[in-house]
């Protein structure tokens, strides 16, 4: 490989002008049998580069255990890249905002309740050089200067958004350089002069991320920084969707022709994204501006691929341009999109009810007040609170000082109303006789971390539950982060149900599995499990989003075991395996 340096406007790979045209793909949003698929299809568009984030919180899971493996093996995606002739640009941030849970950082950060993050505040710090030790020893051998595809690697991320400590930035470049990391560094930030001031350190470039008007956004970068390559660090080819948005879209031939004009300016550019992925599991991130705004399962992002892998019309028309501006024909196109099936209607028959699981897949905390989940050790999925009341009470409105994302309440099983942060809270009363006793549960989900912004300190569940003005307390808290439902005890199904279930059937396939989207008219919202794999949130009330993408890799030959958690409600426990997605 070669040795990415700059010389003025220009980047330079062995002392010869270089025009980098990126793309961005996370191999954590991606099914690791896909890796190379996703790969072959960025480099036969004519791009010469692939970039990616690096994801903290999934390689940290728990303090101090550290995970590289299976979708995480960011050594083996690189090693794949560097086999098709594509250079790397790595952004190990490590905040990545990415519209990913907690932009990255992991959640367990916030047992750390005096710590300051994304500063240089000593503890944060020591955090982050652990683990940058551990993810920059698997690096630093696949650097280009050590003869592997890494040209670049970013300083933080977008750190200009967020604040101005530039200690803290120039720390971060010397955990890279006292960890071997001789490669060239870059800062990134929006195109706006306060954001590239508090982002960028001077002895770095920098580059400037925009989704429309290149020349004046260029402009700006040129005046701040002169003398330096010019290059869109992100270009936002398409934008990713909210529950209860529309889906976002974008004409194909507008997109290729902003690139165009990129290009024809002389810029290096990264496409952000060229292949969004999908948010697995509870990894979706959120947004906080008037009202919390969390982000659905599919990260499809309009990009060049679709969120299965497919080309795009915007795939083919940034092709064109490519032949056009080098007047040189790329090779025939050899990828193709992989098969999609529609598997058809599959029942769950079997059900149990999150009371029946409690027992089975939890252990209660007992706690006098509430707390939230982290404080318990529990960064995802759901928590119950439960308690027992002794009547006499007056009647009297149940009020929450937090709901932490949303709250299904319960009172002797039976369903009250719900609360959801920000948008909707039911009117739920309750009074108890003297000698009258009554359990109230409350199910509480974690909807996805805020990922940007100044409320990404985030934590998630219930705290001050109270009656009017008094607060109660002696509860009893049932972390449910379903990781392990291999225990549950199922029985048969009856009919429609409003109590939070788990619902199981299966589907059987003969042959070779393929590629499906899975759809759930008859549920309202949860997650769905396939073979034990978690592909994410649906919410059909909410949308856009109308399936879950189920990749073949998640699927085998015979019997598939297919578990629907439901928190809401059911009115039909069946659902549809379609070869066609349904993003809005």
């Amino acid at each position: 490989m070669s040795v990415l340096e700059y010389k003025g406007n220009n980047f330079l790979l062995d002392g010869k002008e270089y025009t980098i045209l990126s793309g961005a793909m996370h191999y954590f949003r991606i099914p690791r049998p896909y890796w190379r698929d996703r790969l072959e299809k960025l480099k036969e568009c004519g791009f010469n580069t692939v970039e990616t984030y690096t994801c903290w919180n999934l390689h940290e899971p728990q303090e101090g255990v550290f995970d590289f493996s299976g979708m995480l093996d960011l050594e083996s995606y690189i090693d794949i890249a560097a086999e098709l002739g594509l250079n790397v640009i790595l952004r190990p941030g490590p905040y990545i905002c990415a519209e990913w849970e907690m932009g990255g950082l992991p959640a367990w950060l916030l047992r750390y309740k005096d710590m300051d993050i994304r500063c240089s505040d000593a503890v944060f710090l020591s955090k982050v050089e652990r683990y940058f030790k551990e993810l920059l020893r698997r690096i630093v051998p696949k650097l280009c200067t050590h003869g592997g595809p890494i040209l670049m690697m970013q300083i933080e991320n977008e750190y200009g958004s967020y604040g101005n400590d530039h200690e803290y930035m120039q720390k971060i470049a010397d955990i890279y350089i006292e960890n071997g990391v001789d490669c060239l560094l870059y800062t990134s930030d929006g195109a706006g002069y306060s954001m590239l001031s508090g982002g960028t350190l001077p002895q770095y470039p920098c580059v400037a991320n925009f989704g429309s008007k290149p020349e004046q956004n260029f402009r700006v970068l040129e005046d701040f920084r002169p003398n330096q390559p010019k290059m869109c660090g992100e270009y936002w080819c398409g934008w990713f969707d909210h529950w209860y948005e529309k889906h976002h879209v974008r004409d194909a031939k507008e997109l290729a022709g902003l690139f165009r004009d990129m290009i024809d300016a002389g810029a290096s550019l990264n496409f952000y994204m060229f292949h969004g992925g999908t948010n697995f599991g509870f990894m979706n991130g959120a947004n906080y501006y008037d009202a919390y705004e969390p982000t659905i399962t599919s990260y499809d992002y309009n990009a060049l691929l679709s969120e299965a892998g497919d080309l795009t019309a915007a795939y083919h028309e940034v092709r064109k341009i490519i032949e056009q501006f080098y007047k040189k024909k790329l090779p025939p196109l050899t990828v193709k999109n992989l098969p999609k099936a529609a598997y058809g209607r599959v029942e769950l028959p079997e059900r149990c009810s999150v009371f029946e699981a409690l027992a089975d897949i939890s252990a209660p905390i007992h706690t006098a007040a509430p707390k939230f989940m982290e404080d318990i050790g529990q960064y995802y999925g759901y928590t119950m609170y439960s308690t027992v009341l002794h009547g006499p009470i007056d009647r009297q409105k149940l009020q929450f000082d937090a709901v932490h994302d949303r709250a299904i309440v319960y009172l002797d099983g039976k369903y009250m109303g719900y609360f959801e942060r920000s948008r909707h809270a039911d009117t739920i009363e309750i009074g108890l006789s003297k000698g009258e006793s009554a359990r109230l549960d409350i199910l509480c989900e974690n909807m996805g971390r805020v990922n940007y912004g100044t409320r990404i300190l985030d934590r998630k569940g219930l705290c001050g539950i109270r009656f009017g003005l008094a607060y109660h307390f002696g509860w009893d808290m049932y972390p449910l982060p379903m990781t392990d439902l291999s225990s549950l005890q199922f029985q048969k199904a009856e009919g429609k149900t409003n109590t939070a279930s788990f619902f199981r059937g299966y589907l059987d396939i003969d042959g070779e599995p393929a590629d499906t989207f899975i759809r759930l008219d008859g549920f309202h919202k949860g997650i769905v499990f396939v073979n034990g794999f978690n592909l994410g949130r649906y919410y059909n009330d909410a949308g856009p989003q109308k399936t879950l993408y189920c990749p073949a890799p998640m699927l085998k030959s015979g019997k598939n075991e297919i578990i629907v958690f439901e928190s809401d409600g059911m009115k039909k426990a069946v659902i549809q395996f379609t070869d066609k997605p349904d993003l809005g």
